[in-house]
């Protein structure tokens, strides 16, 4: 019964309601073996209200750091920092309603690593083309690649939909003579 007091109490914390002081008297022995992000989590639970505020508020920074960024496509570094700004608060405003560790798990998952690294790569490869390469060509490509890995990496939350997608364009550009 103690195990699923525990559990219960740590899906309230997930979701970011208050835990009831009397739990939190009588957990205070077990408070010793929680984890470093445990006590992040704990210190820092947000309640379900805050965490859609955050949520909103990071995705609608992202989407509109995106969309301005089409406004200096013709200028490839300031548009390849913007839109990777913008990519990066988008993906940020997950953590909000899942929390950053299980954000951490999931992208981390056998099922989503691929994804997830190249994605992350690509972000990386685009600011340092935008930020000290300075050239216009790779720059765009990088975005290219960032543009394609994040499709990927959103694919992987959908069940089968790389499979579908791989298959689709395996029959679209099947070239046997």
């Amino acid at each position: 019964m103690d195990k699923m007091n525990h559990a219960f109490e740590k899906m309230k914390m997930m979701v970011g309601m208050e835990v009831e002081e009397e739990q939190r008297a009588s957990g205070e022995e077990e408070e010793s073996s929680l984890s470093f992000m445990d006590d992040i989590n704990q210190d820092c639970a947000l309640t379900t209200k805050q965490r859609f505020y955050g949520f909103a508020i990071c995705l609608s920074a992202g989407l509109t750091c995106t969309l301005l960024s089409m406004l200096v496509f013709f200028n490839p570094v300031k548009f390849g920092i913007t839109f990777t700004l913008g990519n990066l608060m988008a993906l940020g405003s997950t953590a909000f309603l899942i929390g950053p560790q299980r954000q951490v798990t999931m992208m981390l998952d056998p099922a989503r690593i691929y994804a997830t690294a190249l994605y992350l790569a690509s972000i990386i490869i685009a600011l340092f083309c935008a930020l000290y390469v300075r050239n216009k060509l790779l720059t765009l490509l990088a975005i290219i690649l960032e543009f394609s890995g994040l499709i990927w990496y959103s694919l992987s939350y959908i069940p089968f939909a790389r499979t579908m997608v791989s298959k689709a364009f395996m029959t679209c550009f099947d070239t046997e003579f």
